[in-house]
């Protein structure tokens, strides 16, 4: 009798995890695509008010509140989460520590801004860097109470505070400022409203205790992880920051205003989906940290989505590129569509490692992490500087190959941890391949048509969209297993339970369910 109440509790167990981790991914998932929206809303507008300067001023300072911010925080947040046990001691001691760090960062920031504006050699610099250091205080002030919303898997909560600060910082107050022609101060401004937004609500809706206390062992027992979980930042970080570091010192701020504009458009989708995963799924595998087999099929099923859906949008957005800048940014912004194709080549890259960085955080191994981050960081680093000399493209090459890398070694990473072979691996991602050579094909040779026609940008998005939404039904249809895989089969019968049965097309998918079809 124990062992059947034991497996029992075992079994809702799980079922109690899976229905969190979904419904999570779907508010998450339904926050992102709000977001995504509303920045690409905001990116047609603000493109067309502010000049590749204002935004490439506006990314060196971000490149400097970026890396500052890893040290303000100090991994204090994803100990937070990872935790198996979390006291009072720890709540407290966390947000003494983030509180006092982000404080001290504005006085490093005033004294270092002169210095900082020398090396990228752009004299604006150093204004910029004083107002958008008051950042760091408010993020301090709400980074456990973030962690804590993560940590209970209260993903709605943190999806609508994402939604909504943004929507205020850049949707409202960027686009007012912009709108009165501040140029980069509406950037800057935008920047401060969304974290204030964010900050008040995070806290109202997070409450803990917020008496400043740090306690020795719970502070070396919050360090342990956070140490090695801030190394892996620190190269994360000049990864992801060392191309805009490059371009911003060697090419100048026009350039760099041209290749972050070319670089947030690849990373969009891939960083709103890639976050999400990561913010769902850190949390719910650290849960099961000690259970492999589950640990195993979590990951295999996020490597699937991921490619299932980032590789056929990779494909789209490199034939696109070209109408996709005309629309979204204008006619003057021409010299980011061939760096966005070249980057548009590694979004799989860029989203699939974030999967194995999640396991590796969830099970501890952030040492293991750091010094593969590392490695990608020096490759980024070497690579765009070689790069460079070619211009943006020779960066975005650079770029390529280093994403290219490190995903590799994420994935060995992974397989070192949880029972799996690289042919299970890369078995996975064969649907996905299938699927996408299937999509590219029909949209290039209708992209071909509509242009040989001289139709405008949007006319040719709009097609390509709709032919794409076809071509997914009909595969869908009638070949499910093949471009789906089991993964792929498995999450999408479990989605569309979740769907209201009034609409149309989801009654037409179940009743291919019913028929054995899918």
């Amino acid at each position: 009798m124990d062992v059947g109440n034991k497996n029992n509790n075992a079994d809702k167990g799980t079922k109690s995890l899976t229905s969190s981790t979904l419904s999570g991914l779907f508010w998450m998932f339904s926050g992102a695509g709000v977001q995504a929206i509303l920045q690409i809303i905001v990116l047609i507008i603000l493109a067309r008010l502010l000049t590749p300067e204002d935004f490439g001023l506006v990314a060196a300072a971000l490149i400097v509140v970026n890396f500052s911010d890893i040290f303000s925080k100090l991994g204090i947040g994803p100990a937070i989460v990872q935790r198996p046990i979390l006291e009072e001691r720890h709540i407290r001691t966390g947000f003494t520590i983030s509180l006092l760090f982000g404080t001290c960062l504005i006085g490093i920031i005033f004294l270092l801004a002169p210095f900082i504006a020398g090396f990228f050699r752009i004299e604006e610099l150093t204004s910029v860097l004083y107002i958008i250091s008051l950042v760091f205080p408010l993020k301090g002030l709400s980074m456990v109470a973030e962690s804590l919303l993560q940590r209970e898997l209260r993903f709605r909560w943190l999806a609508s505070i994402q939604v909504l600060s943004y929507a205020i910082g850049f949707g409202l107050v960027g686009i007012i400022l912009a709108l009165m022609e501040f140029g980069v101060w509406a950037l800057v401004g935008a920047t401060i409203a969304q974290t204030v937004v964010k900050c008040i609500i995070l806290i109202v809706v997070s409450p803990h205790s917020k008496l400043l206390q740090i306690e020795l062992n719970a502070f070396k027992e919050l360090m342990y992880f956070g140490f090695g979980f801030t190394a892996g930042r620190i190269s994360n970080f000049a990864a992801l920051q060392g191309d805009n570091l490059v371009v911003g010192r060697w090419l100048g701020a026009e350039a760099l205003g041209l290749y972050g504009r070319a670089y947030q458009l690849m990373a969009m989708p891939v960083t709103l989906f890639g976050q999400v995963l990561d913010k769902v799924l850190f949390p719910a595998m650290a849960k099961v940290q000690d259970e492999p087999k589950r640990l195993v099929t979590a990951y295999r099923r996020g490597v699937a989505l991921i490619a299932l859906i980032v590789l056929p949008v990779s494909v789209i957005m490199f034939i696109l590129a070209p109408e996709i800048i005309d629309l979204l940014l204008g006619p003057s912004w021409t010299g980011v569509v061939v760096p966005f194709q070249i980057l548009a080549v590694g979004m799989l890259f860029r989203t699939s490692y974030k999967m194995s960085e999640s396991l590796a955080r969830a099970t501890g191994a952030v040492y293991r992490r750091a010094w593969r981050q590392g490695v990608y960081a020096f490759l980024i680093l070497v690579g765009t500087w070689i790069g460079q000399h070619w211009g943006l493209n020779g960066v975005a090459v650079g770029v390529l190959v280093a994403l290219a890398f490190n995903f590799s070694i994420m994935a060995h990473l992974s397989l070192s941890i949880i029972p799996m072979n690289w042919k299970s691996f890369f078995s996975t991602h064969i649907p996905a391949l299938y699927f996408s050579i299937a999509v590219g094909t029909v949209v290039w040779f209708v992209v071909l048509v509509l242009r040989k026609g001289d139709f405008s940008s949007i006319i040719v998005v709009i097609v390509s969209g709709l032919v794409t939404l076809l071509l997914l039904f009909g595969l869908l249809r009638y070949f499910p297993s093949f471009f789906l895989g089991k993964d792929g089969t498995w999450m999408f019968q479990l989605i569309i339970k979740y769907i209201p049965k009034k609409l149309k097309f989801f009654k037409y998918i179940k009743s291919c369910e019913q028929k054995n079809e899918l």
